[in-house]
């Protein structure tokens, strides 16, 4: 989807593209959330597509792009697991010369930049070509705690924070025309279960039009794996009325989660909602929303 498409011109199109985490898992029971990995995309009026995260869900939001070298968009990449990076390969218009994707996400703490772990990571013997022989044009900006913007008017604002998970992890804040979006894929909430957050991941979610959210494990899974890197859907619902969020989207569904599953998350974090005014829905592969 492009901006010209968006319904209204002020408003921000999100749409989902892939909303599972750790792995891709297609199924009768995953059928209607869907089975792709992180990617969310976001149509600007009068600016190139933005997408959240680089999972198996790129690969469908390339299909709907120019496939003859005009594709002109950026990625803000949250970190460097597979399953927010395997789907770069695959999108389509990287096919295409003159196409120009910039990717933005976090160095190493090796002192390895982004580009340098991409570029070691997609190449023989684990994937046919190296990233820099596809004929589109690739560009990689390193950013942690970094304030810029995108769009060749700079009307397009998006604040980067570190966040924890494991390994260098940015969260995202979008903001065009006064409506910001808020990504945190992947949070680690605290250890014990309690509810507290960090400044930066605090202030990504001020009062944001939508904060999409880590809701990965229940609090009986969340026991067992609370240093895994994630959060549970109750945190997710805390942290969005803590730092006033509108809306909160429900993310980065586990891939053992069916949809029945998640029915019922949902219905339980709605209630738990009610009086902290935020609207709360899950996310689910294809569904656009308008901020």
């Amino acid at each position: 989807m492009s901006g010209d498409n968006v319904k209204n011109q002020k408003q921000i199109a999100v749409t989902f593209r892939g909303v599972r985490g750790s792995t891709p898992c297609h199924s009768e029971a995953t059928a209607r959330y869907g089975g792709n990995t992180s990617c969310v995309s976001l149509a600007i009026p009068d600016n190139d597509p933005i997408v959240f995260d680089l999972g198996t869900g790129l690969r469908y939001f390339g299909l709907e792009q120019p496939n003859d070298g005009t594709f002109r968009g950026h990625c803000l990449l949250s970190h460097l697991h597979w399953d927010h990076t395997q789907g770069l390969p695959f999108f389509t218009p990287i096919l295409h010369p003159g196409s120009q994707f910039d990717i933005y996400g976090p160095p190493q703490e090796d002192g390895r930049t982004f580009s340098d772990v991409m570029l070691d990571a997609i190449k023989p013997p684990l994937f046919p070509i190296e990233l820099d022989q596809f004929p589109g044009t690739l560009r990689f900006h390193d950013v942690t705690d970094n304030d810029f913007t995108l769009g060749e008017a700079g009307e397009v604002h998006v604040k980067a924070r570190l966040v924890p998970h494991i390994g260098p992890t940015c969260g995202y804040r979008v903001t065009w025309n006064g409506i910001s979006i808020a990504y945190l894929s992947d949070h680690q909430m605290p250890y014990d279960g309690s509810m507290s957050a960090s400044p930066a991941a605090l202030e990504l979610i001020d009062g944001c039009d939508l904060l999409i959210h880590d809701s990965q494990y229940l609090p009986s899974e969340f026991a067992l794996k609370n240093t895994w890197g994630h959060c549970t859907a109750e945190y997710a619902a805390w942290i969005a009325a803590e730092a006033g969020a509108k809306k909160l989207a429900l993310f980065h569904h586990d891939p053992g989660r069916c949809d029945d599953s998640l029915d019922l998350v949902l219905s339980n974090i709605a209630r738990l909602s009610e009086v902290s005014g935020v609207e709360v829905f899950a996310a689910a592969e294809g569904l656009t929303v308008y901020a």
